[in-house]
């Protein structure tokens, strides 16, 4: 349990990690509000198989995406 249970704690930036996609039917409205509240682009809005999406990184350095079927 605890954070020995799988978990490593580091300084080092990890890369190539796990990518969080969370939905959201209005791209560019959650792109917009990602800017004003100090997100990054990582990766302008491109079109996949099923649908578009962008990545970001929050405040943290944390990347993440949003995608939609719009």
């Amino acid at each position: 349990s605890g954070l020995a249970g799988g978990f490593e704690q580091t300084e080092d930036v990890i890369t190539n990690g796990t990518l969080v996609v969370l939905y959201h039917a209005d791209l560019e409205q959650m792109k917009d509000k990602v800017i004003r509240f100090k997100g990054r682009i990582s990766k302008e809005i491109f079109s996949f198989p099923g649908g578009r999406r962008f990545h970001f990184l929050d405040p943290s350095g944390n990347e993440l995406a949003i995608w939609s079927d719009k």
